[in-house]
């Protein structure tokens, strides 16, 4: 049985914007007497700044939401056409008699920048699995496309919406592609498979509704995991903004247990990420990282992801042989080399101990390349999994920011590039120079904000000496520290991040 789409009338709901837009549009729909419908639908798209036109087919199985003697179904659909994408809303009435009603409603299109997205080799003999957090948008399984877009040997993404509470259960059709598409091209989820978390979640909340919303949410992530096969999951340990910080800590470490003695989350690895800021935010140190995994039952089930921005943020230095020999020496004491399951790659924006979350791209900010020449060059770390979280957003020609993920797969050559590479050769020379001269100008204005800042709030302590001078006490003088600025109230989010990085 056909049916056609009504012919466009004034009472029609295609508008005449929507009429010289799409032309005509045919649709052949066969309904059987089973519990499934088939709808093919045949599309003819006219741009209206190409003459040439595109036709586009789709099929799709339409499920039988019950046996209702008449059941309404909507179905989306999007039709690429050059740099656009039409989103058609079609309704599908059957009245229960065999008789299909199809009804098209207004037709919105929206402007996708036109930039081509090469597919770059990945590197095969390379000692790194170097990558990027990649999208997921459409379904899980596109990641897997965009990780060989980018030629990435590792990679991250959000196993859901990172910014709802509410959100749909993982779809086993696109659990099953995501599941083949790892195994056609090679790629092992678990041990190149970098999750991140929901930046909602704060494990450490201690209100009774608040620390089941972030348990669930965190428990259907680690069982997500499980189903595809990923063994690490990467998370923001949380904040003491509601309570003191060993209780906090306490908290994490308890619903970390929680979470392990549930068979469905496998054998998934919780790993803390370390943190930028200080203050309530747990994990900008170390021991605070120390403290939660001494907490954990299963110490074969925890781990920490070491972010090369927050770190150096918050205090930690990589930037020389002997700075970053350092810091690893200290994070081997404090928390154990055996625990550091992944990293996350990124320059910094702010300057050093600024507590900033601010990620540049890589040899751009105040970290430099020299660091990360450190990093891909200590053997102890090859085999873990290295994402950037790089800013990848560029202004096109038409003014307007669009995402250019190119810069990951250049990111991520450079950086296996520097595996052996001599800091003095005219090679590192150039390139380091090249980068540093591309982010002078973001250093300069991030740098300037952070000495303002530093200067304003060392005015109380200095008046106050002063004052203390001028009148004799010398004493009060070297005791007397800046008054404690008084904050404005926080406002009351859900999430524990002020800046948009990762």
């Amino acid at each position: 049985m056909a049916a056609q789409l009504p012919s466009p009338s004034s009472d029609s709901p295609l508008s005449s914007a929507d009429e010289s837009l799409l032309g005509e549009a045919e649709s052949k729909i066969s309904v059987s007497t089973s519990k499934k419908r088939k709808a093919e639908t045949t599309t003819e798209v006219e741009s209206t700044k190409r003459t040439k036109k595109t036709s586009t087919k789709i099929e799709e199985e339409v499920a039988e939401a019950d046996h209702s003697p008449r059941s309404k179904r909507k179905i989306n659909k999007k039709v690429k056409v050059e740099s656009e994408v039409v989103e058609d809303e079609v309704k599908v009435e059957d009245d229960g008699d065999g008789k299909v009603k199809v009804t098209k409603k207004a037709t919105k299109t929206k402007k996708k920048h036109p930039i081509e997205m090469i597919v770059v080799e990945r590197t095969q003999d390379t000692a790194l699995r170097m990558g990027a957090h990649v999208s997921i948008a459409g379904g899980i399984h596109n990641a897997i496309t965009n990780v060989l877009m980018i030629g990435a040997n590792a990679f991250a993404l959000f196993m859901k919406n990172q910014r709802k509470w509410e959100n749909p259960p993982l779809d086993p059709e696109y659990a099953k592609l995501f599941v083949a598409g790892c195994k056609e091209h090679g790629i092992d989820p678990s041990t190149c498979c970098l999750p991140h978390g929901s930046y909602l979640v704060n494990l450490a909340h201690p209100d009774a509704d608040r620390k089941k919303q972030a348990y669930d949410s965190f428990l259907d992530d680690l069982i997500r995991c499980h189903k595809l096969g990923i063994l690490l999951y990467n998370f923001h340990p949380g904040n003491a903004n509601a309570t003191t910080r060993e209780e906090g800590i306490r908290l994490i470490a308890e619903n970390i247990n929680q979470a392990h003695k549930d068979p469905a989350t496998g054998k998934v690895v919780a790993i803390l990420e370390t943190m930028a800021t200080l203050g309530n935010t747990i994990g900008g140190t170390f021991k605070d990282l120390k403290e939660i995994i001494d907490q954990v039952d299963d110490k074969s089930r925890v781990g920490v992801c070491l972010d090369t921005c927050h770190v150096f943020a918050a205090g930690y230095d990589l930037r020389t042989p002997e700075a970053y020999a350092e810091t690893m020496a200290l994070f081997d004491k404090e928390i154990g080399l055996q625990y550091l399951k992944a990293l996350h790659v990124n320059d910094s924006k702010a300057p050093f101990s600024s507590n900033r979350d601010l990620h540049a791209r890589i040899g751009t900010g105040y970290l430099g390349l020299r660091a990360f020449h450190n990093i891909v060059n200590d053997t102890r770390l090859h085999g873990l999994p290295m994402v950037l979280e790089t800013p990848v957003d560029v202004i096109g020609d038409d003014g307007k920011k669009f995402e250019d993920k190119s810069i990951w797969a250049r990111e991520i050559k450079m950086l296996e590039s520097l595996v052996g590479m001599d800091v003095d050769s005219d090679e590192f020379k150039e390139l380091e120079a090249k980068l540093q001269k591309e982010g002078e100008a973001q250093r300069k204005e991030t740098g300037d904000a952070f000495d303002k800042k530093q200067a304003k709030a060392a005015k109380p302590a200095k008046a106050s000496k002063a004052k203390a001078a001028k009148n004799g006490d010398a004493e009060t003088a070297v005791k007397t520290k800046a008054a404690p600025r008084k904050r404005k109230p926080a406002k009351k989010v859900e999430t524990e991040d002020e800046d948009e990085d990762e």
